[in-house]
């Protein structure tokens, strides 16, 4: 058993926060109480119907520290099966409990990608060995080719959580529309990569910047998203089905899934970190560390995402991490591939950016970190009560820390934030019970 005392737990699903100490009991909470003794604990202990899972008592004594519901990314990449030198199922999940996550859905675009039962099973298998709750997606299309849908209903029911060819975007329009069908009814959400090819001459820069004009590259230019987010989110109103347009990065994209939601409450969108953090001049500082789809855009582009997380259009925040080795994003710009890490940062570039600036409450903050993205697909996370999964992190708000390239515990370490101090200290990290990260 565990018991977590003189922690000032937040609780945004029941909006509740207050002192309280927690006693966790196998994978359950099974009190959440003022004050619960040892003498308690024991008794508990002892009731037949517990002394199989009930064990030695363990005290992790919160007292300064905040406790909260494990944190929930809806977007990661952990390149497994593919490319394990970047990052596989077991780094990614490690890195994950370091930064506060107790559930992770995995994206589909590995290789072979995830648009077969096989290959989803597999993943499965290994995810079941994670010390952290992993979800699978499947792709949309076959091979993630945009030409053939992928076979909807037997990958739902091999445990895919949704569908997403993130990283390409669905270009055909009638293939979209019938993914969304089978989205809707088969209970599975779609998420969207959305960026139009057409309009992207050189991917990871915002198109007319100062570092594309450096450059000497075209850029990706914002239409390249507004166009697609406009178009599908017609669909998803015309089809009724749930979606999630992924990483958005502009503020005409923030004002479109504004009005959007106002016809179909099932559409939602991502706010990722390093979208409400940097701007287009990050890749003049950062060169390829800076290098993402759709790429950082502008200080108007930045507080547009802002205002779309304080009014409640951007409802998840996910990191969308990216994991790639020193020696790809070592290359020239043009050859070096897009894409950050972020499940170690996430939580701290949050808090300085939205909470610590007042755009946002920090039980706002934790609600879109944590019972918003799970409530989207739909996982038993996001909460705290009494019988409920014990997922929780806990964390100093007070404290800081200093992002050196030796401290991730990812296998990348490909981040634009190297040497800054960022506040808010992940302490401890619990996962089903058990204590899967501790400082």
């Amino acid at each position: 058993m565990l018991l977590i005392k003189n922690g000032y737990v937040i609780n945004p699903k029941r909006r509740r926060e207050g002192y309280q100490d927690l006693l966790i009991c196998g994978d359950r909470i099974v009190s959440a109480r003022k004050s619960i003794s040892e003498d308690f604990c024991r008794r508990y202990a002892s009731e037949p119907a517990n002394r199989a899972i009930a064990g030695e008592l363990e005290i992790l004594d919160a007292t300064g520290l905040t406790i909260a519901p494990g944190f929930v990314d809806t977007h990661v990449h952990f390149r497994d099966p593919g490319w394990p030198e970047k990052e596989d199922v077991f780094s990614g999940c490690a890195a994950a409990a370091h930064g506060g996550y107790t559930s992770v859905v995995m994206m589909a675009n590995t290789n072979p990608p995830v648009d077969n039962v096989k290959v989803l099973k597999e993943l499965l298998e290994k995810a079941d060995q994670a010390p952290i709750h992993v979800y699978a997606t499947g792709t949309v299309t076959r091979k993630m080719e945009g030409v053939d849908p992928t076979l909807y209903t037997a990958l739902a029911a091999s445990g895919a959580a949704g569908f997403t060819d993130d990283g390409k975007p669905v270009m055909d329009e009638m293939l979209l529309k019938f993914a969304l069908q089978q989205s809707k009814k088969l209970h599975r959400p779609i998420a969207l990569h959305e960026e139009d090819p057409a309009y992207v001459g050189s991917p990871g820069v915002n198109a007319g910047s100062a570092a594309a004009v450096k450059l000497g590259l075209a850029g990706a230019d914002r239409e390249a998203e507004i166009s697609l987010i406009r178009r599908d989110l017609e669909l998803a109103i015309e089809t009724g089905a749930p979606l999630l347009i992924q990483h958005i990065s502009t503020a005409e994209g923030v004002e479109l899934v504004r009005r959007a939601r106002r016809k179909n409450p099932k559409i939602h969108a991502e706010a990722t970190p390093h979208h409400f953090s940097l701007t287009e001049d990050a890749v003049l500082a950062k060169g390829t560390l800076a290098k993402v789809n759709p790429p950082l855009r502008t200080e108007s582009d930045r507080l547009a995402i802002i205002e779309g997380i304080c009014d409640g259009t951007l409802d998840i925040i996910a990191t969308d991490h990216a994991p790639h080795t020193a020696e790809e994003k070592g290359r020239p710009f043009t050859e070096a591939p897009s894409g950050m890490i972020g499940l170690e940062t996430a939580f701290s570039l949050s808090f300085r950016e939205l909470v610590l600036k007042g755009y946002i409450t920090l039980p706002r903050l934790i609600e879109l970190l944590s019972c918003n993205p799970a409530a989207f697909y739909n996982l038993p996370a996001g909460r705290i009560e009494t019988g409920g999964v014990a997922d929780l992190v806990i964390f100093d708000e007070n404290s800081e820390w200093s992002v050196e390239k030796g401290s991730f515990v990812s296998r990348s370490s490909n981040s634009p934030f190297i040497g800054e101090d960022l506040p808010g200290v992940i302490y401890a990290t619990i996962c089903g019970g058990k204590i899967v990260y501790s400082r």
